[in-house]
């Protein structure tokens, strides 16, 4: 299973305090948008979204087609089929992408300990 890109998803109260605080640990703005709520901070591979009133709580978040650049991959698991894999091995999947659609979708699922994981496939 190819779960793509990686980051972490930050639910902040103050999205402009938060982008400074990052800055201030070597981030930059890498992509996003204070209009929509969101920035996303880079760090060599690192990648930390700032989402101010998107989600409740944080996010561990994958990109299946994306590498660490956000540059598009040449081949990955789309997010329907990581879907059904983890439907195959009972995994409870609350939030599902509809998987009669292509192109960009999502899902979240919960690990044992509470810890919400987002699919999110942009292509």
């Amino acid at each position: 299973m190819k779960l793509g890109a990686f980051s972490i998803s930050l639910n902040v109260k103050d999205i402009k305090a938060s982008k400074i605080f990052y800055e201030k640990l070597g981030f930059k703005q890498f992509s996003g948008d204070f209009e929509k709520n969101y920035v996303v901070m880079k760090n060599q591979n690192t990648l930390i979204g700032l989402f101010q009133g998107v989600f409740k709580g944080n996010l561990l978040t994958f990109n299946p087609g994306w590498d660490q650049k956000a540059q598009d991959l040449d081949k990955f698991d789309d997010v329907r089929d990581i879907q059904k894999e983890l439907k195959a091995n009972k995994v409870s999947i609350p939030i599902q992408a509809d998987e009669s659609t292509t192109g960009p979708a999502s899902f979240v699922i919960t690990d044992p300990d509470g810890n919400a994981i987002l699919i999110d496939q942009h292509r």
